[in-house]
């Protein structure tokens, strides 16, 4: 193969089977359940690397389970994590924190292109009976069950987009081949095209656990603030480079990785 034919095909890898294919990527009757809890201040500034701001008066986290059973390029499949409330030079936005779900092509997709801190799991999301319940089990250990009442009270659908459309930021490690860090950014990236069917409302529960390789117990639940469950069509916007940790200093992007 020529080196130009490699250039022209090495969009993804491996170069003659890519795992995903270009995007964009759209995603049709994308079910969320987002439950907003209050944890700790001292451990979130932790998490949330600099330049990125935490409210340390409201120091909040966004745990999710999605379905997502229309996704062009990648398939059926279903997830969860952690998003956590921050602002950058200003903006208010989410900072993604944690991910985890059940399908091969997204992961290498969001990890490669975007910098989507995903890892595989075993992730469920389903209503039974007159309940909706989401679970993380990772290698068989259950992390993290989430509860909700089933559409218990009407949201307003257009505050819910509105909520969508807020930057999304994302830390982007890519090593170099002798362990290095060859890339160290922050991205920001957007949800587009967003068209919320209907959301609701209403009673719920979060149970966390400590696992050595999935610690989103590591953010406890102090409080739950929230809970949410609604269902949109959505486009996932490429990204941007909004921060070069390398550029600055190559010192202090070690420090970084060393850290998370």
């Amino acid at each position: 193969m020529h080196e130009e034919k490699v250039r022209d095909q090495a969009f993804a890898m491996p170069l003659t089977s890519p795992s995903y294919p270009r995007g964009p990527y759209q995603f049709r009757n994308r079910e969320y359940l987002i439950i907003t809890y209050r944890t700790d201040p001292v451990v979130l500034r932790r998490m949330v690397p600099e330049p990125l701001e935490i409210d340390v008066n409201n120091p909040l986290v966004k745990y999710e389970f999605i379905r997502m059973p229309d996704s062009t390029g990648f398939g059926d499949y279903t997830e969860s994590g952690q998003v956590i409330p921050v602002s950058f030079q200003g903006r208010k936005g989410g900072y993604t924190h944690a991910m985890f779900l059940n399908d091969e092509p997204p992961i290498a997709g969001g990890r490669e292109i975007w910098g989507f801190p995903k890892k595989l799991a075993d992730v469920s999301f389903k209503t039974v009976t007159d309940a909706l319940v989401g679970q993380l089990d990772y290698r068989g250990i259950n992390v993290a069950t989430a509860t909700m009442g089933y559409k218990h009270r009407e949201e307003d659908r257009q505050l819910v987009a509105q909520s969508l459309e807020a930057p999304n930021f994302l830390l982007k490690i890519m090593p170099h081949v002798d362990c290095t860090p060859r890339i160290c950014e922050l991205v920001e990236f957007h949800l587009e095209d967003i068209n919320v069917h209907w959301a609701f409302s209403g009673p719920c529960g979060l149970d966390l656990r400590h696992h050595a390789l999935a610690p989103v117990a590591d953010l406890p639940v102090l409080e739950i603030v929230s809970a949410v469950h609604f269902k949109a069509d959505l486009t996932l916007g490429m990204g941007k480079v909004v921060h070069d940790y390398m550029a600055h200093s190559s010192v202090r992007a070690g420090s970084l990785m060393a850290a998370v």
